[in-house]
């Protein structure tokens, strides 16, 4: 079969080749892949691994169901989370981390959903009660911000979403109350902030958390670091910073993601996809991913 594979040392981020189809363990099915994301976290692995098969993402139609009896059966549409190897023609993918599609959801926007939704579900979560709660969102354009913004106002939060002003409409369609371009233009105190951007974002981010509030620390797009000091914590008495990190809670993807698409089914969830290639196209497309040239999700169909 065919897939993308790392080139760490060449002039283009990937190539693909001919390599062996993948053999499923007893509670992982074999899927031919539709469509899959391609996630920024992805870009630094790529240049560090040459001759790695990178991808986790994935959509498509199931071939060969788990052994073990889980997950989705043969032919049924179904997104995952795979371990990697991901942006191939076939994948196998843990079946407890997989989805059934329904109907009226295309692949690409199936295959958009499985770390940038499940983070997002977990993040917004994470903090306590959102009926009637504060949350601030930084980053609130990217592929894990959007859908935060969204779930949170789903659940009854009044959401604040930190986004470049051309970027303010989409914030306020999936939901914000308010948009601001800077974290400290922002009116607190939050009960939760959902933090990805690092640098001066999560200074000031301390700085509008609520006494007894929540940080949630996912990201650090600036690559810039942040000053935690004691004093900070003045007037934000008892306020806890934590971080996530999407490994730790790998056991509840496939719900989560089932709850995500069933949403997206009904019409109350959007998933922005900010571009669709072919995966043909897949250098061009991590290019603009590393120049962020667009918001949302890059998403690559196989033909």
């Amino acid at each position: 079969m065919r897939a993308i594979v790392a080139t760490a040392d060449g002039p283009s981020w990937t190539e693909r080749r001919e390599v062996p189809s993948p053999a499923p363990a007893a509670n992982e099915a074999l899927i031919a892949v539709r469509a899959f994301a391609v996630n920024r976290g992805e870009l630094t692995l790529v240049r560090r691994r040459d001759g790695w098969q990178p991808g986790q993402d994935v959509a498509g139609e199931v071939i060969q169901p788990a052994a073990d009896g889980s997950g989705p059966q043969a032919g049924e549409r179904a997104a995952g989370l795979a371990e990697w190897h991901g942006w191939a023609e076939e994948a196998v993918v843990p079946a407890h981390r997989l989805a059934t599609i329904p109907d009226g959801v295309d692949f690409e926007r199936a295959a958009a959903l499985p770390m940038a939704g499940t983070t997002a579900a977990n993040l917004v979560r994470g903090g306590g009660p959102l009926l009637g709660a504060l949350v601030l969102v930084t980053g609130a354009s990217g592929g894990v911000g959007h859908l935060a913004v969204q779930l949170g106002a789903l659940g009854g939060a009044r959401v604040t979403a930190v986004a470049r002003s051309e970027r303010a409409d989409a914030a306020r369609r999936h939901g914000a109350h308010e948009v601001v371009a800077d974290p400290a233009d922002a009116d607190g105190p939050f009960d939760l902030v959902l933090e990805s951007a690092g640098g001066a974002s999560l200074d000031a981010a301390l700085a509008r958390v609520a006494p007894g509030g929540t940080v949630l620390l996912f990201g650090n797009s600036s690559r810039e670091p942040s000053t935690i000091d004691f004093t900070a914590f003045f007037g934000h008495e008892e306020a806890t910073v934590r971080s996530y990190f999407s490994a730790r809670h790998e056991a509840d993807v496939g719900r989560m993601l089932g709850m995500l698409l069933d949403l997206v089914a009904a019409g109350r969830l959007e998933v922005e996809i900010g571009l669709r290639a072919s995966w043909d196209r897949i250098n061009d497309v991590m290019d603009g991913l590393s120049e962020r040239r667009f918001a949302g999700k890059a998403v690559l169909t196989i033909d």
